[in-house]
């Protein structure tokens, strides 16, 4: 452990407490009545400051082994918890001059003191840690908020004919739990196909002891009636061992049953009794091949990660013995993680080693959609926590690949929603108007980026948001012409001009505020040409990436190119920004890519006047293809059934650009 005095007040006092054992006690309080005259002297005079952690002293004497590090605030409240494999490596790096972004120069800047523990290996700290964590809750850490129990579908031993029934909190009742299941759909989706397969009663006790004959359930084929006594109690009891089957996954072994009692009330000629069981096989079909995983076995948690605008999403598959369970989104407040290993890793951590898994118990298996940071140390700590061998893999194939996939479809769609809710608009856009100090919430944004490939095939983009969220219905694309290949400037200045040139006739709605996604120099052709336009009353702002490009580190020009403005990373109008600027780039390449997709499929035989689809065709089944049509002579041309001598000359110079 380390704690580190703060400032030179707080090493007097701890001085003094030091030598209170050798000092009279008259000598100790009198040291405490200077310490708070001090302070209050100069507190009346305005001087006194906030006392700022001492960093050089405390990393001279920090450990290089593995442990777990403490950030305590001035009041002696949990700011973050961290492990390291070297405490003084990782600790320094907190202190460096240029840190990772806005949250952790934040965090920095509250610190008073920090204690260490150090640990025998990685594998310790990682389970300390997030220990920890739990118990403590610091608010830089990344933190889940959900802490319902589990679902499970219980099975009443104490009665003559057991009762299937949805159960969630203690396990107290005698009888089995099956599960647990992801969500409350989850188990009701089991309990009806059961229903419908083997009629198994899931009334209350009460209603079942007071029927004197069969309920609405039994009429519609969806109980046995054990209440009045219309099914025996081999049978009802044959019923619920294969419900039992079914929900311990044995489906094979079930189907196989099945089928064998089919042909069998087949050859008796009991043929609705082979209906029946029919029946239940195609049900049992229709389950295995929605819910079904490569070889159909297997426990395995599909995990994957999203971040976006300053929020995160993490959707979990949850598969047991080959069947898909269901799932489960997160919407974890990342702290200071900014990407998916290291917000993996935590999520993974605090999950399923704290918690002793998602469902309550780790699979064998986590696929994840990025291999989390400190793989090999997390899949050491999962291990021990879990008392087994677990694996945590992101290259995966086949059918995992596509549960893959959908999970983090999932997750950034689930993103998104969350991201492009109305409430948190609006929220940005009142953050946004007090982040700029403007006057009146801005009601219109726009945005503008170019995309193209090697000065190729431009096309600028300008998408629209409001207050309610991206307004599709308003966005436009503008294919660039007539600019030297890759001149940015050049192309920015071109689809601002067209943009509101129409604008000015009448043709579209101003708007309070026109994002530039570049630097300087973008946002000085924009300036220009509003100016050129006289429109004065659109505040023009450049969004210029930091050095390394990450999000949260952009400088933002409000209104010229020498007034710069930094927000934190965390910070909401920020986010905004970011949102209006990546849709602008999604809708740049969208449009790019369309356009050079368009240039590939067509022929450079569509631009010639008076060669038509008919003459196209005849010169591709004469020369059988496009290079030998541009290898091909003028008198060769004529050879061509349709082909005049001013077409073939008109062909040859379009190809040959003379």
């Amino acid at each position: 452990m380390s704690d580190t005095p703060a400032s030179k007040s707080n090493s007097a006092k701890h001085n003094s407490t030091m030598h209170k054992k050798n000092q009279p006690i008259a000598d100790d309080s009198n040291a405490d009545v200077t310490d708070q005259a001090t302070d209050q002297a100069e507190s009346s005079l305005g001087k006194k400051t906030k006392q700022k952690f001492d960093s050089k002293s405390f990393l001279a004497t920090c450990s290089q082994r593995p442990g777990v590090y403490q950030m305590f605030d001035s009041n002696h409240k949990h700011l973050y918890i961290g492990k390291a494999k070297n405490l003084k490596k990782r600790l320094s790096s907190y202190f460096r001059t240029q840190t990772a972004g806005g949250k952790t120069e934040a965090l920095v800047q509250r610190i008073f003191h920090i204690d260490v523990t150090v640990t025998n290996s990685e594998t310790e700290a990682l389970i300390l840690e997030h220990n920890l964590i739990k118990s403590e809750r610091p608010p830089y850490n990344i933190l889940l908020r959900d802490d319902k129990s589990y679902p499970y579908v219980f099975l009443s031993s104490q009665h003559e004919y057991p009762r299937l029934s949805f159960h969630r909190g203690s396990q107290r009742k005698k009888g089995q739990y099956f599960g647990p299941f992801p969500n409350t759909y989850a188990v009701r989706e089991s309990l009806n196909l059961l229903q419908k397969m083997f009629k198994v009663r899931q009334c209350e006790d009460s209603f079942f002891k007071n029927r004197s004959r069969p309920c609405l359930q039994h009429q519609i084929g969806r109980c046995s009636a054990p209440c009045v006594k219309l099914i025996e109690k081999e049978d009802y009891a044959e019923s619920v061992r294969k419900s039992v089957m079914y929900l311990e996954g044995n489906n094979d072994a079930l189907g196989n049953e099945l089928r064998k009692e089919m042909d069998h009330a087949a050859e008796q000629l009991a043929f609705e009794a082979a209906a029946e069981k029919r029946d239940q096989i195609s049900q049992l079909r229709r389950v295995q091949e929605k819910q079904f995983i490569d070889s159909g076995s297997g426990d395995i948690d599909i995990i994957a990660a999203a971040i976006a605008s300053g929020h995160a999403c993490i959707q979990v598959l949850y598969v047991r013995r080959g069947r898909m369970l269901g799932s489960r989104s997160y919407y974890p407040n990342i702290g200071i993680i900014d990407n998916q290993a290291d917000l993996l890793e935590a999520f993974i951590s605090q999950v399923y080693i704290a918690s002793g898994g998602a469902l309550g118990t780790v699979p064998g298996e986590l696929i994840t959609n990025t291999a989390p940071a400190e793989l090999e140390n997390l899949t050491l700590a999962l291990s021990e926590s879990a008392g087994k061998q677990v694996k945590v893999i992101s290259n995966v194939r086949m059918g995992r690949a596509r549960w893959l996939s959908m999970a983090t479809e999932t997750a950034e769609q689930n993103l998104m929603a969350r991201i492009n809710s109305r409430q948190q608009v609006r929220q940005r856009f009142e953050q946004l108007q007090k982040d700029l100090e403007l006057e009146e919430i801005p009601q219109r944004i726009e945005c503008f980026d170019i995309s193209h490939s090697s000065g190729e095939q431009t096309v600028a983009s300008c998408v629209v948001f409001d207050q309610e969220g991206a307004k599709k219905s308003d966005y436009r694309k503008f294919n660039i012409e007539g600019i030297t290949g890759g001149d940015d400037y050049a192309a920015m200045r071109q689809a601002i001009e067209r943009r509101y040139t129409r604008i000015k006739k009448g043709e579209g709605i101003l708007p309070d505020i026109l994002l530039i996604d570049g630097g300087k120099g973008q946002l000085n052709q924009a300036i220009e040409v509003l100016e050129e336009l006289q429109i004065d009353e659109v505040l023009i702002i450049g969004v210029a990436k930091g050095e390394s490009r990450k999000p949260g580190l952009e400088t933002l020009f409000v209104g010229s190119a020498d007034k710069a403005l930094s927000l934190p990373n965390d910070a909401p109008a920020l986010h905004l920004i970011q949102q209006v600027r990546d849709e602008a780039h999604r809708f740049a390449i969208t449009g790019h890519r369309a356009r050079r997709a368009k240039k590939k499929s067509s022929s450079p035989l569509q631009d010639i006047a008076g060669v038509g689809p008919k003459r196209r065709r005849e010169l591709l089944r004469h020369f059988g293809g496009w290079q030998a049509i541009e290898r091909a002579t003028i008198d060769e041309l004529l050879k061509v059934e349709g082909i005049s001598k001013k077409i073939a000359q008109d062909i040859y110079a379009a190809l040959h650009n003379t």
